[in-house]
């Protein structure tokens, strides 16, 4: 359903992207424009969901689940690879039956849709219009998962004491409580946390630990530079490689931890994998910072969430309309 309507609402761009349409520049002269699609802006599950691909495959990169963790880029997860591979499924199977056609669309990693809304738009290719989101993929992952690692190695009561006593400068937020029982995190949250936990960490965790924890805060924060040449380039390859070459420490030491609390030995992260794609995503369209969620994401808040708590929860619709 999802991509029936997109394929909908989109159709009108689809013809302008094929023969072209004419249309009026900002001081009123008519160009001839064509409107391929260049940028998709969307967090980890919506990315596989456009790309009909499984979540235990990269929506970006030929790389499986168990292969997260490789500390080098796969080759692209191209439009014309998951076509051929949802081609083949259909010929293994009639499409309008689900459960079968869903068993054939397993083997190729896909997520049984058979008909992508990008599939007649011309030049289009999620390899290239999937981009690195900052919110979701960059401060999302650190909390989700850098600060579990140096929470565990800590322990809860310890990180949160230590984050009390921060002294906090001016327009720098504080945690007086702590940060291990934070809800509804903001990314000004994301950001201070960030800021502050090296210096919380140092002392308390092994050199090793402490050095791929820094190096994928690096590599994060170079990675949202408003502009690069090649010096940049090579310093945000340079951090995501520093992070590989000791990310074992984090295994031995028994920090990654599953839901039920027990050492894992793997590196199954899709978020991990996506920031292999961060380097050819900006060599193909640059800075990464533009197409971030943050305002989108602000917007709900505004437009959504505060009006909703603003009424009486009577008549909602007619409310909001």
């Amino acid at each position: 359903m999802y991509h029936v309507c997109l394929d909908f609402v989109l159709k009108p761009l689809k013809v302008a992207a094929a023969i072209g349409v004419m249309m009026s520049d900002p001081v009123g002269n008519l160009r001839y424009c064509f409107t391929p699609l260049i940028a998709y802006i969307a967090d980890t599950p919506e990315q596989s969901l456009l790309v009909c691909i499984s979540p235990k495959a990269s929506p970006v990169l030929t790389a499986e689940y168990k292969e997260f963790g490789d500390p080098f880029p796969h080759p692209p997860h191209t439009a014309g690879r998951t076509l051929d591979d949802i081609e083949q499924a259909c010929i293994e199977a009639d499409p309008n039956d689900f459960e079968e056609f869903l068993k054939a669309a397993k083997c190729y990693s896909l997520s049984g849709v058979h008909k992508p809304f990008w599939r007649d738009w011309p030049l289009s290719d999620p390899s290239k219009f999937l981009m690195p989101e900052v919110l979701h993929h960059f401060h999302c992952l650190f909390w989700d998962h850098d600060l579990q690692w140096c929470s565990i190695v800590l322990g809860p009561a310890e990180i949160d004491y230590c984050f009390s006593l921060i002294q906090t400068p001016v327009g720098y937020h504080s945690f007086g409580e702590g940060v291990s029982k934070l809800k509804q995190v903001t990314g000004h949250d994301h950001h201070a946390v960030q800021r502050y936990i090296i210096g919380v960490i140092t002392g308390a965790v092994p050199p090793k630990f402490l050095l791929s924890i820094n190096a994928l805060l690096s590599f994060c924060y170079l990675a949202q530079m408003p502009r690069f040449d090649h010096d940049a380039l090579a310093r945000v390859e340079t951090a995501l490689k520093t992070f590989h070459n000791n990310e074992a420490a984090i295994i031995s030491s028994g920090r990654r931890q599953g839901s039920n609390h027990g050492p894992l030995q793997h590196w199954e992260i899709p978020k991990l994998e996506l920031l292999q794609h961060v380097m050819s995503s900006i060599h193909n369209s640059g800075a990464v910072m533009q197409w971030t969620a943050d305002v989108t994401e602000h917007a709900h808040i505004t437009e959504i969430k505060q009006p909703a708590c603003a009424g009486n929860n009577q008549d909602y619709y007619a409310q909001i309309a």
